[in-house]
């Protein structure tokens, strides 16, 4: 009995830290609040889309290397590109898809390709350790930046 207990207050503590802890929740409200700044996501895609280049950069250098050093430092530069570029397909579906792209705006389609082609661009980039898919990833985001504009305070 005392084994069960044990156990559940381990899995009720440990989901009090996966609920309160800021780092691992990353979720938006999806209520009007204006608190989010387009601009600044697209600004901080672009700076993960470069995070994404540079982890294959570092990849394509270590490729080859067979010490355990470079080994290890292979696998955390590619787990690191995958990170940054599941980052962005979750900006693209949780931020900009459920929340700016509307199916009443003129230029719906047009978006939604933009968008969707991000999220493709991030999925190759993360199974590809081709500089040239990190490149097109930042190229896609880049073709958002006109919807969504600096606004001066």
């Amino acid at each position: 009995m005392k084994r069960l207990h044990a156990l559940l207050l381990l899995v009720v503590m440990s989901s009090g830290l996966l609920l309160f802890n800021p780092s691992l929740t990353r979720a938006h409200c999806q209520i009007p609040c204006g608190i989010y700044d387009d601009f600044a996501r697209v600004q901080a895609m672009l700076e993960d889309a470069a995070t994404v280049e540079k982890s294959a950069r570092e990849i394509a250098e270590m490729a080859g290397k067979t010490d355990a050093q470079s080994q290890n430092q292979l696998v955390r530069w590619v787990m690191n590109k995958e990170k940054y570029a599941e980052k962005i397909i979750w900006t693209i579906s949780d931020y900009f898809l459920t929340q700016r792209i509307k199916p009443d705006q003129k230029d719906y389609d047009e978006k939604l390709k933009k968008h969707h082609a991000v999220m493709l661009a991030a999925m190759k980039a993360k199974q590809n350790a081709d500089v040239k898919f990190a490149v097109a990833l930042k190229n896609s985001i880049e073709a958002l930046a006109p919807y969504y504009p600096e606004h001066k305070h």
